[in-house]
């Protein structure tokens, strides 16, 4: 797929969770756009570097435990410095929890908050504060869900985190529209990825989401990253804090 047309040479994108998965999409659609991308995990990126040298674009991995702030915002510091400056920013990493409500732990909760809302915060503040401080653009794209819409199952902290998520973007886009700092978010449907892959192989669950897609299959990452694309280039410039939803045409319910 020819990103070209969206002219990131020269632009360097921080992307969390790149591994796998949407994270891993959105890094090849970013690398294919000319950009290079600096990919952020707990675990190897070998296959995403693998990825990304065959298509001729830029890859730097820096390994760190986003579950934890501190450690989130030392390897900020790292990649700024040694590959910086960073003009946008991917909040991708996500975990989730499948767990009756009845019998949800502290654990079950605060492990998913502190990856999935948490840490994209601080995140989000930690390229504002720098790119404020410098007079410079910016871009962040915050990964929501369509369960900031439809609430789910069985997953109270992934909702709640995900529901945060899209607040947290309407409030920096309100606050940082006018610094030039650009913060949107995308609601990903239904997409192959390590998060479905226990709805996928439970028959009566994967049967039950297909026939609420009017496409009847699930979404690849393939076209994951083609919303950053768009929202990260430097002519949309007054396009800040829509939601947008990808791959989720007709989805309906949990």
């Amino acid at each position: 797929m020819d990103l070209s047309a969206f002219g990131l040479s020269g632009k360097t994108v921080l992307v969390t969770g790149a591994n796998t998965g949407i994270g891993q999409g959105i890094a090849l659609s970013i690398g294919r756009a000319g950009g290079k991308v600096i990919g952020v995990g707990r675990s190897s990126m070998e296959q995403t570097a693998s990825l990304m040298a065959e298509q001729g674009a830029e890859f730097v991995e820096l390994r760190a435990d986003l579950g934890s702030t501190a450690a989130a915002q030392a390897m900020f510091e790292t990649a700024w410095a040694e590959h910086g400056p960073i003009d946008g920013l991917v909040n991708n990493a996500g975990i989730i929890k499948r767990v009756d409500a009845v019998e949800f732990t502290e654990d079950d909760w605060d492990s998913v908050m502190d990856v999935n809302l948490k840490t994209m915060f601080f995140l989000c503040q930690a390229i504002g504060k720098r790119a404020i401080e410098a007079g410079r653009q910016g871009r962040i794209v915050n990964i929501a869900s369509m369960l900031s819409f439809q609430g789910g199952i069985r997953v109270a902290s992934y909702t709640a985190s995900k529901s945060g998520v899209l607040g947290i973007t309407r409030l920096l886009a309100n606050e940082w529209a006018a610094k030039g700092i650009n913060v949107n978010a995308v609601a990903p449907g239904y997409i192959e990825t390590n998060n479905t892959e226990a709805l996928r192989n439970d028959p009566d669950r994967s049967a039950s989401i297909l026939g609420r897609i009017p496409a009847a299959r699930w979404g690849c990452r393939a076209i994951s990253g083609m919303p950053w694309c768009f929202f990260s280039h430097p002519l949309p410039t007054t396009c800040t804090a829509p939601l947008s939803p990808s791959m989720a045409a007709g989805s309906r319910g949990n």
